[in-house]
């Protein structure tokens, strides 16, 4: 590990040190291991790289809290030996982190394969609240039903230690840096991206994947303009454990025949195949006149007085703190008699007051709280409780600021808070099974 200003990842190398190099990388809450019965094979052709997740299998804790970091993070550890290309294949996360190098730094990149990837991981609601559930009681609800959500039933029934090892290999994450992955999962959007997506891409999808199935990987398929679908029967999300063989092959025969040409800094080129010829329909046209439009100066937003217009921001932050339902329900009940009373909050409450970064969005959760709690705004409190729980407060951190709050604002209107209070913590907390 080194001490730079992006932390270095936890990793190992095996096979050749002459061979290219081949990533593995991970998904949220595995560590390297879930590669194990990969490796035998690719080291054959491969120097195959795997990696952890912050905080994961013992990783140094240095929580990441977007893709983009991971994949900074990513990069910043192959510089250390040099390493300037290879392929790459991800699961999950992984498979995000390999998406944001495509679309990132694709001269790094020679072949891709996403497997158990989504352009968009459900809703970043879900994420959000799993890291809620998380920092309220740990790791060990998400570890019990991991299971559940990794294997099929039948794997699950009958391979009992892999199943306890996948158990302990959640339990024993970091929880601060689980919350972080979750984050990074719930920003993550790609989906108009695609298309600029240009190494020859593997899309891999277990056919009883619950969690990123068939349907996510045709999502991928249509937008990657080089990509070919693969769906492996009878086998749920973490598909290169529960059909190792099935995997080895697929990754084998993808980056043996798709592997992009380098960049050839002797002629500043890179190769591209050509574009298939196409069939000519009809003469051309003779050119006709192009009509040049007038350009009129830009003129300042009305609404900002030459200032860039926060509105952008301000649904972004309304978005990442009172979650995606919540702002498309308040939206979606706007009209001409609501409608600019919803854009004036957006613009200002949100784009303004919550976008500055002279305080935290925990202490903006604790000083809104407080002043709903003085003002007996009881509906509006439920949900910025829920927004406290996502901006990182814990229960016992809320209760007392009601209980901070009942000195200056009164008992009773602390007492009312309370009833509210308790109900979405419960709500919220309360673990899934």
């Amino acid at each position: 590990m080194s001490e730079t200003k992006t932390p270095a990842l936890q990793y190992r190398f095996d096979g050749p040190e002459d061979a290219p190099v081949l990533i593995l990388g991970p998904s949220i809450g595995t560590t390297w291991h879930m590669w194990d019965r990969q490796v035998p094979d690719l080291v054959k052709q491969w120097r195959v790289f795997r990696f952890d997740l912050p905080g994961h299998g013992g990783a140094p804790a240095y929580p990441a809290g977007s893709v983009t970091d991971l994949a900074a993070r990513l990069l910043a550890t192959l510089d250390q030996f040099g390493v300037q290309r290879f392929g790459y294949a991800g699961c999950a996360l992984g498979g995000a982190i390999g998406m944001e190098l495509a679309l990132n730094h694709p001269e790094r990149l020679a072949s891709l394969a996403l497997i158990a990837a989504s352009p968009r991981f459900g809703t970043a609601d879900e994420f959000r609240q799993r890291g809620v559930i998380v920092r309220t009681n740990g790791l060990d609800p998400i570890a019990r039903t991991s299971p559940d959500r990794w294997f099929t039933s039948g794997f699950a029934a009958a391979q009992p230690a892999i199943t306890d090892w996948a158990v302990q290999m959640v339990r024993t994450t970091d929880p601060g840096c689980y919350i972080a992955a979750c984050e990074a999962l719930a920003s993550f959007d790609v989906r108009t991206d695609l298309g600029r997506i240009g190494v020859p891409t593997l899309v891999l999808v277990g056919s009883d994947d619950q969690v990123t199935g068939p349907a996510e990987a045709r999502t991928l398929v249509a937008g990657i303009p080089d990509a070919r679908l693969a769906v492996v029967p009878g086998a749920s999300h973490l598909v290169p454990v529960e059909q190792p063989a099935a995997v080895t092959d697929l990754l084998f025969r993808h980056f043996s025949t798709a592997w992009q040409p380098a960049f050839d800094s002797t002629t500043g080129q890179t190769a591209i195949p050509a574009a298939p010829v196409k069939p000519v329909l009809a003469a051309a046209a003779p050119p006709q006149p192009v009509a040049i439009a007038e350009i009129a100066p830009a003129v300042p937003d009305p609404h900002t007085g030459g200032r860039p217009d926060p509105y952008d921001a301000g649904i972004k932050v309304r978005r990442e703190v009172l979650g995606d339902a919540h702002v498309d329900r308040a939206l979606a009940q706007a009209d001409d008699f609501s409608g600019d009373f919803q854009e004036f909050i957006t613009r200002y409450a949100w784009g303004e007051i919550w976008d500055r970064p002279g305080l935290d969005r925990r202490s903006r959760s604790v000083a809104t709280l407080t002043a709903l709690v003085g003002g007996g705004h009881l509906d509006e409190l439920a949900f910025h409780t829920r927004a406290a729980l996502r901006n990182g407060l814990t229960p016992t951190e809320i209760k007392e600021v009601l209980l901070q709050a009942a000195v200056y604002c009164g008992v009773p209107a602390a007492n009312s808070a309370f009833k509210v209070a308790q109900q979405v913590i419960r709500e919220e907390t309360t673990p899934t099974e």
